[in-house]
């Protein structure tokens, strides 16, 4: 775990708390665009420049100034709380973001710790995030879903098993509110204060007790029942992600919940067994599916969508053991956009 020394060596990341202040007219509500019990966010215009150097630096008889920085940008202000959660978030997200280095891995800016305050600054997504875009109507093509897919199950296999230190991170907090989207709808993953770091050649999974869940219906019931944190627990997170993405709604839409309070997934279980699952498929991506269309991306092919479920489903199988690792479930999910673009 990072702590106050190694921040030392991290001079050119840290943002002043005068000029965060300053940003956000002293953190008023006006930038103010979510929160919860660990964490404000604020987006907002950040002027900053370099630190770690002099005002003015002397070079070969010139004066010149340090860089300056104009970013719009997300600011995670993490809030103070009675127990150390406060710290440990901070600083497991801070060396998650300062360690991985991912095309989709949101990038971070700078970190603000001044007093009581501790701060993450990342990069804001243009495009929203993905839970944005489900709905009753969901305005995303198959082939873009199948690309957002792919962009996470990247990153996911990344920190799983991909690392060139061969250090293994487990997100522990998957959902389709952490994926972010940027002006290329590249998508990205946000939110790592949860996330397990596990060192070279320890076993792949680590007993970390938790109570405190963002959501309930993207959480491995194996994990959230005995503790027990594997990478499959992601997988299972990531599974309720798709079957959100080819179902056109959240996990914890109200069609579900009058169905089962358990929402989503058990409703999607129920459909596999009685053989009646394609009548979940949000209806938009079913028109035209047999038709060849002049219009680019209007439906999606059949095949696409039954590969698709099938690792879907396997993904949330109720154990651990029974689930695929992201690099399978990358595969096919590669293979589902082939028969879509073909």
């Amino acid at each position: 775990m990072l702590d106050i020394f190694f921040l030392n060596n991290l001079e050119h990341l840290k943002i002043r708390l005068d000029d965060i202040k300053l940003a956000t007219n002293n953190f008023s509500d006006t930038y103010k665009n979510s929160g919860d019990d660990y964490d404000a966010r604020y987006t907002v215009e950040l002027n900053h420049f370099d630190k770690g150097k002099p005002s003015f630096v002397e070079e070969k008889g010139k004066t010149t100034q340090p860089k300056i920085h104009n970013n719009t940008v997300l600011i995670k202000r993490f809030l103070p709380r009675d127990d150390e959660d406060e710290q440990e978030l901070f600083f497991t997200e801070l060396e998650v973001l300062i360690t991985v280095k991912h095309p989709n891995i949101v990038t971070l800016i700078g970190f603000c710790v001044e007093g009581f305050e501790m701060m993450l600054i990342v990069e804001k997504f243009a495009n929203g995030f993905l839970m944005d875009y489900l709905g009753n109507v969901c305005t995303l093509t198959w082939e873009t879903r199948l690309k957002i897919c792919i962009d996470v199950a990247h990153a996911l296999s990344y920190i799983h098993s991909g690392m060139e230190d061969k250090k293994m991170i487990i997100h522990g907090n998957i959902a389709s509110f952490k994926f972010g989207l940027d002006l290329n709808w590249r998508t990205k993953i946000e939110d790592f204060e949860w996330a397990v770091i596990l060192p070279p050649d320890i076993k792949d999974e680590t007993l970390y007790k938790r109570t405190y869940f963002e959501s309930k219906y993207h959480v491995d019931p194996e994990y959230a029942n005995t503790g027990k944190l594997k990478r499959e627990s992601d997988v299972y997170s990531f599974g309720v992600v798709l079957f959100e993405l080819i179902c056109g709604r959240t996990a914890y839409d109200l069609i579900y919940l009058k169905e089962s309070d358990k929402g989503l997934i058990d409703v999607a279980r129920k459909n596999f067994r009685n053989g009646t699952i394609e009548g979940m498929i949000d209806p938009t991506l079913k028109e035209d599916t047999d038709k060849k269309s002049c219009i680019p991306n209007r439906g999606a092919n059949k095949d696409s969508l039954h590969i698709f479920l099938k690792v879907a489903n396997q993904c949330v199988s109720e154990t651990q053991d029974q689930r695929p690792t992201m690099k399978v479930v990358l595969n096919e999910l590669e293979k589902a956009l082939v028969f879509q673009v073909s």
